[in-house]
């Protein structure tokens, strides 16, 4: 840039170049700050965390809780942290392992549960009564179990009640929601934009793509959701009540009469939990921290009380290497978590080709003798679900025994792909069901040709430039289409109707796209048993007829390059260089809100990649 002559020229110059400076030093400040941290990392090495005698382990689980954690690239992942706005997840083994060790822990005291920073779980409840399995159990160590947040969401206070001992700020609330499926409906938005949605589909109750030609719930996917979330909803109250040692009555009581409850005690909300029994006291963060001290004593610093976090838990019990199992009998372990995508893809979404490719290991592995596929999906594209499902058949063909266990989802093709397992477990909370298939192209001719944007042309057959998402599709192409789609709903019937020895009458009977809880597939013969993943590797096993075996869990093999950056991010202590660096600007709730709508558009476009444009997707979250 040419420096300008004039006075106020000169004058915005000198500013462009002040702050052209400026953001050049900050840029290079922040790459030597990241080598600085990456070479200590590598020289250091890790330091494995110590604790004390008599020690308070800390379950603080943040984000969402997941079956698989979502992978990011690191250096990716070291800019969202600077930016503040990181995916923020916890995976659900790791919780259940740190309680696991800490039962036989002599140097672990008291187990506490601080929820404050859990924002939910992915795919439904199945990822909390894991959790609360593994505490149940702790619990017969006599070892003590406290709960503490300022408030409590209807998702943590499921973990909390769990504690022998429940507390809450004196200016906390507790309010159970209920579960709701709620979506967000685009079709006056998409005709006032010109875009056309063409939809083939299959299944009275297959309400998937209902958003983008409805503005509002169909009456029959109304039906099917009130079943299967009251079924959830069932499961939780019992477990909540259960564990306070109170009746369903009472709970339902609370719920039902809360704002006149509430009005009562001149809207102390804090004050209500406690009275009707779902917090044992009300506690400042002081008075807490306090309490603990006098249970367990103060740490080092003498500024709180003995403790450790689970994640540094975790680094100074597990070992440090993975090393390969060497046992003569193996299970291996598949996890299948997220949607499912043509192709390969990376830990948090289920690619036909990668995650065939982890099946064909385990097939090829003569100390495997059983596969266990744990599916936590909605489901996808066809084509994937097929590439995988053929894989496990294949395993089968050669001897090894496949079942699937199904954690918080496994519909639509989170089902088709366990469809023809020697045996199906599914929680009785699980989300699955949902057997039916749909097509969907849109086409974007009318906003284009307001622009001044045509498309015009000639070819051989009407199938020429068929699918041009400038144009209309032409009725001849839309009747292969859905006669394609009628053909996989057809397919995906026998399929059921072979895994489950069952008619193809029978399954589409209970098929439609129709989404069931795990107590009602058990009941319909979806599934075999209802437990949980230890339980399916376990029938796995004995299937196998081997007593003596070890768990394998299969991974996808990171890149030299993947490799590398892990650990240099991992060693370096990137955290402490963030700090700062991100924006305390809070942004505009509706836009935020808005943008977050349109990202959740985008992504739902981008994972449409069937080569077939055929998907069996049950979009079956639950809000």
């Amino acid at each position: 840039m040419a420096q300008p002559t004039s006075m106020i020229g000169k004058f915005f110059y000198r500013i462009w170049k002040t702050i052209d400076v400026a953001g050049r030093l900050l840029i290079g400040l922040i790459a030597v700050f990241f080598i600085i941290f990456m070479v200590r990392g590598c020289v250091k090495g890790p330091d494995l965390p110590t604790y004390d005698k008599g020690s308070v382990l800390v379950l603080a689980p943040k984000g969402v809780l997941q079956e698989q954690l979502t992978y990011v690239d690191p250096i990716q992942e070291a800019i969202n942290e600077a930016q503040g706005s990181p995916i923020i997840e916890t995976k659900v083994a790791d919780l259940v392992d740190a309680i696991n060790y800490a039962k036989e822990d002599d140097n672990i005291e008291v187990l506490m549960i601080a929820p404050n920073a859990l924002g939910g779980a992915y795919g439904g409840i199945t990822k909390y009564q894991d959790i609360r399995k593994a505490l149940a159990d702790f619990k017969t160590s006599g070892k003590k179990i406290v709960a503490n947040a300022d408030n409590y969401s209807q998702g943590q206070y499921y973990l909390a009640s769990m504690a022998d001992e429940v507390y809450m700020n004196p200016q906390g609330m507790l309010m159970f929601d209920g579960m709701g499926r709620f979506r967000t409906y685009y079709k006056t938005a998409l005709d006032n934009l010109g875009v056309k949605i063409n939809l083939f589909r299959v299944g009275t109750f297959k309400s998937a793509m209902e958003p983008y030609i409805r503005d509002s719930m169909s009456d029959a996917a109304k039906e099917a959701n009130l079943e299967w979330i009251g079924d959830l909803w069932s499961e939780m109250k019992t477990d909540i009540a259960g564990s306070r040692g109170m009746s369903e009555a009472k709970f339902d009581d609370y719920i039902n009469n809360f704002p006149q409850l509430l009005s009562d005690l001149n809207g102390d909300t804090a004050k209500l939990a406690l009275e009707h029994g779902f917090v044992d006291k009300l506690m400042s963060r002081g008075d807490f921290r306090q309490y603990m001290i006098d249970m367990v004593g103060t740490n080092e610093k003498k500024t709180s009380f003995k403790q450790i976090h689970f994640k540094s838990y975790l680094k100074a019990k597990r070992p440090l290497i993975d090393l390969p199992s060497g046992a003569a009998n193996q299970v291996a372990v598949v996890v299948a978590k997220g949607s499912i995508v043509d192709g390969s893809q990376k830990e948090g979404t289920i690619g036909g080709d990668s995650t065939a490719r982890l099946i064909r290991k385990a097939r090829q592995d003569d100390k495997v003798k059983a596969i266990v596929l744990r599916v936590d999906s909605p489901g996808g594209s066809a084509f994937a679900s097929e590439v995988i499902r053929a894989e496990l058949e294949r395993a089968q063909d050669e001897g090894k025994v496949v079942v699937a266990s199904m954690g918080g989802m496994a519909a639509s093709g989170g089902y088709w792909i366990s469809a023809t397992a020697d045996e199906i477990w599914a929680q009785p909370s699980t989300i699955t069901g949902s057997i039916g298939i749909f097509g969907m192209f849109p086409t974007f001719q009318e906003p284009a040709n307001k622009v001044g944007v045509f498309v015009d042309g000639v070819g051989t057959t009407p199938f020429a430039g068929a699918l041009n998402p400038l144009k209309d599709i032409d009725p001849q192409v839309g009747g292969v289409i859905q006669n394609i789609i009628n053909n996989g709903y057809d397919e995906f019937l026998a399929l059921v109707a072979r895994g489950r020895d069952m008619t193809t009458e029978q399954v589409n009977e209970i098929a439609q796209g129709r989404v069931w809880s795990g107590i009602d597939a058990k009941r319909l013969g979806l599934v075999d048993e209802l437990g949980d993943l230890n339980d399916a590797i376990d029938a796995a096993a004995k299937l196998a007829k081997v007593d003596d075996y070890k768990v394998k869990f299969m991974k996808r093999e990171l890149s030299e390059k993947e490799k590398f950056m892990q650990q240099l991010m991992g060693n370096a202590e990137f955290s402490d260089v963030m700090d700062g660096l991100s924006s305390d600007k809070k942004p505009n709730v509706l836009v935020q809100g808005l943008t977050k709508e349109a990202q959740k558009f985008m992504t739902q476009m981008n994972q449409f990649n069937d080569p077939n444009h055929a998907y069996i997707h049950c979009m079956c979250e639950i809000k």
